[in-house]
């Protein structure tokens, strides 16, 4: 019966394939990009192998299941329990004794997990190995069970065992490391030498392509459109957690399928606090809130933030804030130039400096205005100027190179001041064009605070 019924589910899931109906409902840059991925990290393991795992089911069922960005970015499939191999051309070698190791090719191979009737009565119809028309689905070239996964590791270092020094996985995912002790242990040899895989892709993730432009353009496209239901729901005696609540509902409703990190509401003290992340007091007459909200469309993220005066109005102190962190924003913007300027961190600000944009603006905020004392702003810009953008909000990235192009980062200037309850930080996505221009995704939402001001208009 259970061979009937996997029959039958296996031919239900191919028609719904032949008639366009793929499971998953987001969009995706198209098949032979992942494939080119794929590609160019076989070109960087020298010979070896890359094992990547996908993310794992949650465990309680309030918890939403997100992929794996990297097996994500390498294959686009948005199952649980799924693992990828790559193997990387080698030439023909030989080894101590003589004997020669035939070279071998390039190689990738998607493994499946076993599927259970019963669990996809609840979760919904999976593919294995077996589902007709699953390599044209997957868009790899071989897709095996995920138990055949051991086999073909063994098979690949057994050929060479010096192979084995020469492993790339995810370090902090048991199932991978559990992978290559079991082979090791099968062989007879050490696996103590098992190379961080994410050191490869974060040089892959850190340009974007057209097509991801498109999916980050799409996602900071609904975010601007919650940030807007946001400012026009402000006012004083409503809680900041009804406006986190607003916008998370505006950005799902607007084709996000999640948040791309808990939405920060910070109203008066709690403006000063970065991460601020309670949502629970009630905003007042003559507060500012900053609000630190976007959502992720079809897997790609944004970041933005804004800060609005609760009662629609900026007091003369607050715009004079607003407009400082406002002028840094601009500033470093002005002062980008593609593959020279570097973004830069706390720790850099120091005359010496000149190249990086964390600079520019932490420049701009100490040489205007003064707080109370009389003493520059610089101290009260506490953080970082900004950080990539991608499939993670914040994606990896080589903080040590220059911004160039086909990179995607946020620009971010705050002040915290909580001697004065003011927190002001404003925040968008740019990207950087093929001709090396500066492009801002956020360009649709208000920047000046007289803008900010009509968007809040009841």
């Amino acid at each position: 019966m259970q061979v009937l019924l996997g029959r039958v589910c296996g031919g239900l899931l191919a028609l719904a394939l032949a008639s366009g109906n793929a499971a998953s409902a987001l969009e995706s840059v198209p098949k032979p990009e992942y494939h080119a991925r794929r590609q160019a990290l076989a070109e960087s393991l020298k010979g070896g192998a890359a094992i990547v795992f996908a993310a794992t089911e949650p465990v309680l069922d309030f918890m939403s299941y997100r992929q794996d960005s990297d097996f994500y970015y390498l294959t686009g499939w948005n199952e649980p329990g799924a693992a990828l191999v790559v193997i990387g051309p080698g030439p023909e070698t030989k080894t101590r004794l003589g004997d020669v190791v035939p070279a071998h090719g390039y190689r990738e191979i998607l493994f499946l997990p076993a599927r259970s009737l019963v669990t996809e009565k609840y979760t919904g119809i999976k593919m294995d190995e077996a589902t007709p028309g699953v390599t044209g689905a997957t868009g790899v070239a071989e897709v095996m069970a995920v138990a055949s996964l051991p086999t073909v590791l063994t098979k690949f270092i057994g050929e060479d065992r010096r192979r084995g020094q020469n492993l790339w996985t995810q370090l902090d995912v048991t199932a991978s490391r559990a992978s290559i002790d079991f082979v090791a242990a099968s062989l007879g040899i050490t696996a103590s030498t098992v190379n961080d895989v994410r050191t490869l892709t974060m040089g892959l993730r850190s340009v974007k392509s057209e097509a991801e432009i498109a999916l980050l353009r799409k996602a900071a496209d609904a975010s601007i459109a919650a940030q807007r239901a946001g400012m026009k729901s402000i006012r004083p005696g409503v809680r900041e957690r009804t406006i986190a609540g607003i916008e998370i509902e505006t950005m799902m409703a607007e084709g996000c399928e999640r948040p791309s990190y808990a939405p920060i509401v910070g109203s008066g003290i709690n403006s000063t606090t970065l991460h601020y992340a309670a949502n629970e007091d009630l905003m007042k007459p003559g507060q500012v809130v900053t609000i630190d909200a976007a959502g992720e469309y079809s897997m790609y993220a944004s970041d933005i933030t804004r800060t609005m005066p609760v009662n629609g109005k900026f007091t003369a102190r607050q715009k004079e804030i607003y407009d400082i962190v406002l002028g840094a924003h601009r500033a470093a913007a002005a002062a980008f130039v593609a593959g020279k300027m570097k973004m830069g961190n706390v720790s850099e600000r120091t005359p010496e400096v000149t190249d990086t944009l964390d600079k520019v603006a932490y420049d701009y905020i100490n040489t205007h205005g003064k707080d109370l004392k009389g003493e520059p702003l610089g101290k009260y810009f506490l953080h970082g100027l900004g950080h990539s953008v991608g499939i993670d909000v914040h994606d990896p990235m080589d903080y040590t190179k220059p911004l160039d192009k086909g990179m995607v980062f946020t620009i971010e200037p705050g002040i915290y001041i909580p001697e004065e309850q003011i927190g002001v930080r404003i925040e968008d996505v740019y990207y950087v064009d093929q001709t090396g221009h500066l492009v801002d995704l956020i360009a649709k939402l208000p920047h000046e605070p007289q803008e900010v001001e009509a968007a809040m208009h009841h």
